[in-house]
């Protein structure tokens, strides 16, 4: 049995010297045929991409670049309608403050006219009330006025026919007249 174990450990010896072959990537005597096929993995690998997998990629990019190019005429457009409905807004804005003073304007310009119509119209009230006192003071004066010449002349009479006897009723009321005007 010793005798077993002794050729078994002189046969891994001389595998691990080379007696063996190793990897067989690494066995010089395959070279050329290791490199044909990796020529031939690599040709069949580019024909592969460049016909099928490139293609589809550049279409995809291609695809992609024409939805970019498009979103971004898209927001341009957008953008311009965005500001041209701003523009109308102002617009319409500026309209309308227009037209409120405009209204204010004509509102203010009637209420104006009715406040000078109240206004005249109050003035012609004012007027004819004025008119109607000064005619009743005019009354009430030519009345005062005819009151102290009956009692201007009746207390003159009485005067005269106290200091004198007798009082001439015209001469007095001549008299009281006379005074009186002037």
């Amino acid at each position: 049995m010793a005798s077993n174990t002794q050729d078994a450990a002189h046969g891994a010896a001389d595998a691990a010297h080379g007696s063996a072959p190793g990897m067989p990537q690494l066995d010089f005597s395959t070279f050329g045929n290791q490199i044909f096929w990796l020529v031939v993995a690599l040709v069949v690998i580019y024909l592969i991409l460049s016909r099928v997998a490139l293609p589809r990629i550049a279409a995809v990019l291609a695809e992609r670049q024409g939805t970019i190019t498009n979103d971004l005429a898209a927001a341009e457009d957008l953008k311009a309608k965005a500001v041209e409905a701003e523009n109308a807004y102002n617009k319409a804005l500026a309209d309308a403050r227009a037209e409120a003073q405009r209204i204010a304007a004509e509102t203010r310009a009637e209420i104006q006219a009715g406040l000078d119509e109240a206004i005249a119209k109050a003035d012609e009230q004012i007027a004819a009330k004025a008119a109607e006192s000064e005619k009743a003071i005019a009354e009430i004066k030519a009345g005062a006025l005819e009151g102290v010449k009956a009692v201007a002349t009746e207390t003159a009479e009485a005067l005269v026919t106290a200091l004198s006897g007798s009082a001439d009723k015209v001469a007095v009321a001549a008299a009281v007249a006379q005074r009186t005007k002037g």
